[in-house]
C-alpha cells in the first residue's frame, strides 16, 4: 500500500481527461503513481443478467483489487450532455455490485476538463456524489475549461492562474496520502 492509481473515467484512446490525468500524475513526488489507461479495459454494460451469468471478469476483480491497495486515486471524468459518461457509470456500477463499499476512505483528487467554458462542472460535480457514495473521500477537486486553450501536452497547464489552482490542489491530496 503505497501507490497513487491515477486514471480518466473515459473510454476513448484520444481522451483529454486522460492527458490532464497523466500531467497531474507528472507533479506526483514521493509516491509511486500507476497509471491506467481505460481504453484498455473493454468492460460490457452492467446489467444483472451479465453479472448472473458471467460474474465478475478478472480484469474487474484485478482493477478493484488496485483501487483497494492504492494510498489515494486522481480520477479525471469525461463530460457527455453535463454528466459522466456512460462508462464511467458502467465502472462504478460494475465496482459497486462487486464491493459497495470499494472506495472506503479512499483518499480521492478529482478532476473534470472540457472544451467548454464550464470545463465539465456538471460532470465532476455528479461523480463526486456517486464517489462519496461508495465511501470515497474526495479530498479536492478541479475543473479545467476550454481544455483546447489552456493546455499542451507538452507543457501541461498554460494559463497562470489555473496551473496555480492545479497546483494547489495537487498539493492538498499529496499531504492528505502523506
Amino acid at each position: 500500500m503505497g501507490y497513487v492509481l491515477a486514471f480518466a473515467g473515459s473510454n476513448s484512446s484520444t481522451s483529454i481527461n486522460y492527458k490532464l490525468v497523466k500531467f497531474t500524475s507528472s507533479l506526483i513526488n514521493g509516491h509511486e503513481v500507476r497509471l491506467r489507461d481505460m481504453s484498455t479495459y473493454p468492460f460490457p454494460m452492467y446489467s444483472q443478467d451479465v453479472e448472473r451469468d458471467s460474474g465478475f471478469s478478472n480484469s474487474l476483480v484485478e482493477f478493484k483489487n488496485e483501487i483497494r491497495n492504492a494510498k489515494g486515486l486522481i480520477i479525471s471524468v469525461n463530460e457527455h450532455n453535463s454528466y459522466p459518461s456512460a462508462y464511467f457509470k458502467n465502472v462504478i456500477d460494475w465496482l459497486s455490485r462487486l464491493d459497495a463499499q470499494f472506495l472506503l476512505d479512499k483518499k480521492i483528487l478529482l478532476l473534470a476538463t472540457s472544451n467548454g467554458g464550464r470545463g465539465a462542472i456538471g460532470a465532476l460535480e455528479a461523480a463526486e456524489k456517486m464517489l462519496t457514495r461508495f465511501k470515497g473521500d474526495v479530498v479536492e477537486n478541479f475543473s479545467l475549461p476550454k481544455y483546447g486553450e489552456n493546455f499542451y501536452e507538452e507543457k501541461g497547464i498554460t494559463n497562470g492562474d489555473l496551473a496555480k489552482i492545479h497546483a494547489e490542489k495537487v498539493a492538498s491530496f499529496v499531504k492528505s496520502i502523506s
